[in-house]
């Protein structure tokens, strides 16, 4: 816990910077790849995701160490090699993994969130899930647990393979020679993230490109078809709380309504979309069949309201920069309570983005749990013994912010 978050006080500004730089070169080219709203629902969906792993609030059937110790064939001694070899077999479990959460039902609700923009950029990349509380895909690192390779070593490996993800989220950079036959670039991922009909459910590699060439799943980027980003059902919210449990919520009621008890099995476990006849009959809903028709969604927002989401979203970032440096002095539970606050304050900002009656609602509960927090721990999280009067300036942001949104709503 403490030392993921303290590797996250690293990360996240270097993820800040490269986005800013992003944003300036593509000024300067003209082209436009950042919307306000959009980008600051993608950097919330971040913070929200990150807070859930740095507190682990996902619950691992089957260990990697638990397996180590079971099945291990061999005792290998610690080299570069032995690292690489973690490497590889990682993105070997993360392209499978990845395909699972493409072509099944169930299993797209862990990953729409990652879809859900519709533009492509570094901000984007940030948009990960806080739906996954059940690690299921344990069973993918059983090769390289039969090889003896450490869960200590894999630890190590895992935070660098998935912050290796991040930089070919970008549409600034064109094809990259040879290394398009080796690695994930930019234009792989661009056709992977696309919802031109071509380009649906390819491109699963998370490093290495050749598991696609490999295994069948392989599209190169077409001149001709330029993507178009998204999902084919269009979230039509910058809420990423709602964003993580769309699908899962879709999947529920028409497992409810469908009258077949066959229906309402293997609705979850088809592929990804598929609906009972009778529900789709009774209750349609609209898919993208042309994506360059598509409007994107939009909210009217006038320059002040986006300069009190902007606000809001600083503040919440500080505040969980905070939460990461100040881990180790409280106890669990006040922790998953600080974690559960600044969702909450997510929530409030992005649903006033959407123009939504629950900014509100989540506002009042977010000024109820502040105040809970600070009267039971006699300020906030100990702030005060850094910056005196701390905490009197954090009960004069829950009440400007109830304000604030009233105002705003």
């Amino acid at each position: 816990m403490e030392q993921y978050a303290a590797v996250l006080n690293f990360a996240i500004p270097a993820f800040m910077l490269l986005i800013a730089i992003e944003y300036f070169f593509s000024r300067r080219k003209g082209v436009s790849v950042y919307r306000a709203f959009d980008t600051i629902s993608s950097l919330s969906s971040g913070m929200t995701n990150v807070i859930k792993d740095v507190l682990g609030l996902t619950f691992i059937i089957i260990s990697y160490a638990w397996m180590v110790d079971k099945v291990a064939l061999f005792s290998i001694e610690s080299s570069v090699a032995l690292y690489v070899l973690a490497f590889i077999g990682k993105d070997f479990a993360g392209y499978w993994s990845h395909r699972f959460e493409h072509e099944i039902n169930v299993f797209w609700n862990r990953h729409i969130i990652h879809h859900s923009s519709e533009e492509f950029n570094l901000a984007c990349a940030l948009r990960q899930n806080i739906s996954t509380f059940l690690g299921i895909f344990f069973f993918l690192y059983f090769p390289l647990a039969l090889l003896g390779v450490p869960a200590e070593v894999v630890m190590i490996v895992a935070p660098l393979h998935l912050f290796a993800q991040f930089w070919y989220h970008t549409r600034l950079i064109d094809r990259m020679g040879f290394l398009e036959h080796i690695i994930v670039t930019p234009s792989h991922h661009r056709v992977h993230h696309a919802i031109n009909d071509i380009y649906l459910d390819k491109n699963y590699g998370q490093i290495f490109i050749f598991w696609d060439k490999w295994f069948g799943t392989f599209q190169e980027e077409l001149p001709e078809e330029p993507p178009v980003y998204g999902v084919k059902k269009a979230v039509s919210t910058w809420n990423p709380v709602l964003i993580n449990f769309q699908h899962m919520w879709q999947i529920a009621k028409d497992s409810w309504r469908t009258e077949r008890l066959w229906d309402k099995i293997r609705v979850w476990f088809m592929p990804t979309g598929w609906r009972p006849e009778d529900v789709q009959k009774a209750y349609p809903v609209a898919f993208t069949t042309d994506p360059y028709t598509r409007d994107k969604y939009e909210t009217k927002a006038s320059m002040p309201l986006k300069t009190w989401v902007f606000i809001q979203f600083l503040i919440c970032n500080s505040l969980m920069l905070y939460l990461f440096n100040t881990i180790a002095n409280f106890s669990f539970p006040y922790l998953v309570a600080y974690g559960g606050f600044i969702v909450i304050t997510v929530f409030s900002y992005t649903s006033l983005m959407d123009g939504s009656r629950w900014a509100l609602v989540s506002e009042a509960i977010k000024l109820a749990l502040g105040i809970v927090l600070i009267y039971s721990l006699g300020g906030w999280f100990g702030v005060d013994q850094y910056f005196s009067g701390a905490t009197t300036i954090m009960i004069a942001y829950l009440i400007i912010s109830m304000l604030g949104t009233m105002y705003f709503a």
